[in-house]
């Protein structure tokens, strides 16, 4: 996707944002961020804050909890995301390495940024961001060979990250 050509638009704003679980219970409510381009942001709160929540809300992974955002808007580079589903949400850069090092067990490491590299058609190019994974994850190198699942939490967690950063995102939640 094209990148944000005005460096003083953030590349992703929540405006007035509301969460609502099965059409009752209020989740987030009142939420305004505003995440400028190579930027960071921190959401820092207690256990069942929204801060999940809120995350889900901007991958659009709200839907299988039952979720919605009822009210606000959500925009990437200026664009509403709200009716977008998550594959295209991935597509225009968004990725959300969710909690629990969700990864494939049966395969290995490799394959598992391989799986992760389907918009990618370049082969060479795959391989590049293969290396970088291994380069920036040393350890994931090292246990290259072995499946996933025997992998410890810590080193699943790697694989998890690198995975989502073989999407070359531009906007990447953990």
């Amino acid at each position: 996707p094209a990148h944000n050509p005005d460096p003083a638009m953030a590349l992703l704003t929540l405006n007035n944002i509301e969460v609502v679980y099965d059409q009752v219970f209020l989740a987030v409510r009142g939420v305004s961020i505003e995440v400028p381009e190579r930027g960071l942001v921190a959401l820092l709160g207690a256990n069942g804050a929204g801060k999940t929540t809120l995350l889900k809300s901007i991958s659009g992974l709200l839907k299988p909890e039952r979720g919605a955002v009822t009210r606000g808007e959500i925009t990437l580079d200026g664009e509403t995301v709200l009716a977008i589903d998550p594959p295209e949400r991935v597509r225009r850069g968004i990725v959300h390495v969710l909690e629990g090092r969700r990864v494939f067990g049966h395969l290995t490491p490799k394959e598992n940024l391989i799986a992760a590299a389907t918009m990618h058609r370049d082969r060479g190019h795959v391989a590049a961001l293969i290396d970088r994974m291994f380069e920036t994850f040393p350890r994931l190198a090292e246990r290259a060979k072995a499946e996933a699942g025997y992998l410890s939490g810590g080193e699943q967690q790697m694989l998890a990250i690198a995975r989502a950063l073989m999407t070359e995102p531009r906007l990447l939640m953990l």
